[in-house]
């Protein structure tokens, strides 16, 4: 049986590598060329190159499902072309023990999108934009290809870019307003950093440009640092203007907690964060499904017809995933529901199919 094991397994490992190699070459190539394409005065072609190679492990992470279900559908579908899998299972190999010897591999690729999601792709990503936000705002006070608004107590924030770590900023503009709603400054530092006193932790922020708006006059005034005092941790910071998608699974969950603690909209957090916990889960079922597949109706067909069925299965899965998710954003059910489900269905499918034969 382990010698029956490691012939499944290597042709499903081989598919699975030509899959990787395929999707990653193109996903790389045609980020490239869009980022080549960018119209930032100082984007370099090896600012564009550093970029998309630190954010292929995100592009990775997310294609993993679908390179394990290509290697799978390929893979299997090799040893039926060649009535391989008809000879086996005359030999008494259940259909169960064969779908076993495909899943241990599998297991591999689980293991490895759980590594890429949570300690690899979240910080070389951050950096990749980081990096890209501070090319693109060239020192500027605002930068609307990146950063966010946010109002913290009567202050209006952007800030360009978080660093790493969040303890350091790039480009900081903020509004003041009054009680009356009325305009009474507005600054911009080129930079700003994360420091503890006795008095507690506040922000301290460099070559700072500030314009005050007065009764009939207006004073501008520019200092070297200045200390800004408020209620924004970085770990906070890192809830409010980061990206879910970017961010950990751990710290997804971690930010997700603090959201309903505080009485806020959490939802959209723990969406991102059982996508992310479950897509292991999610690639077992989708190769279940493509087993089943190979075992039945794409037991005689051919090779590009193979490729068709696991293009339009990993399409059809994205779709119902992509649906859902805004949909229980809006309908307020549970986002484990919306994740959980297409992976039910494939599941359900999958093993239905695999009772028949």
């Amino acid at each position: 049986m382990s010698r029956l094991d490691a012939y499944v397994r290597k042709h499903v490992v081989a598919a699975m590598l030509v899959v990787f190699a395929l999707t990653t070459s193109l996903d790389f190539i045609f980020s490239l060329a869009d980022e080549l394409g960018s119209s930032a005065e100082d984007y370099s072609a090896g600012d564009a190159l550093m970029f998309t190679l630190r954010i292929m492990p995100r592009a990775i992470y997310e294609m993993l499902p679908f390179i394990a279900l290509g290697g799978a559908l390929i893979g299997l579908g090799v040893l039926a072309s060649h009535n391989e899998l008809v000879v086996i299972q005359a030999t008494g190999v259940s259909t169960w023990r064969i779908v076993w010897a495909v899943m241990k591999p599998t297991l591999a690729v689980m293991g490895l999108s759980l590594v890429l999601g949570e300690w690899v792709a979240p910080p070389l990503e951050q950096r990749a934009q980081s990096d890209l936000a501070i090319i693109e705002s060239g020192g500027q006070a605002l930068s609307s290809a990146g950063g966010d608004w946010r109002k913290i107590g009567n202050e209006f924030i952007h800030i360009n870019v978080i660093l790493p770590g969040g303890t350091q900023l790039q480009g900081v503009t903020r509004y003041v307003l009054d009680e009356q709603r009325r305009l009474v400054s507005s600054s911009f530092a080129t930079s700003g950093e994360y420091l503890e006193d006795e008095q507690g932790a506040f922000w301290r922020l460099s070559d700072v440009r500030e314009t005050r708006f007065g009764e009939g006059e207006i004073a501008v005034t520019r200092t070297a640092s200045e200390d800004w005092r408020v209620e924004l941790s970085p770990e906070l910071l890192s809830v409010l203007l980061v990206d879910p998608e970017r961010q950990s699974i751990s710290g997804l969950y971690r930010f997700a907690q603090y959201f309903e603690s505080e009485g806020l909209e959490s939802s959209s957090y723990y969406l991102a964060f059982w996508k992310k916990l479950l897509q292991p889960l999610a690639t077992a079922s989708l190769v279940l499904l493509a087993i089943s597949f190979v075992f039945g109706p794409l037991r005689s067909a051919t090779m590009g017809f193979r490729v068709f069925v696991a293009i339009a299965m990993g399409m059809g899965f994205t779709l119902v995933q992509r649906m859902l998710g805004p949909a229980s954003l809006l309908y307020g059910f549970s986002p484990l529901i919306a994740v959980l489900l297409p992976v039910f269905l494939c599941g359900v499918i999958g093993v239905a199919l695999l009772r028949r034969v």
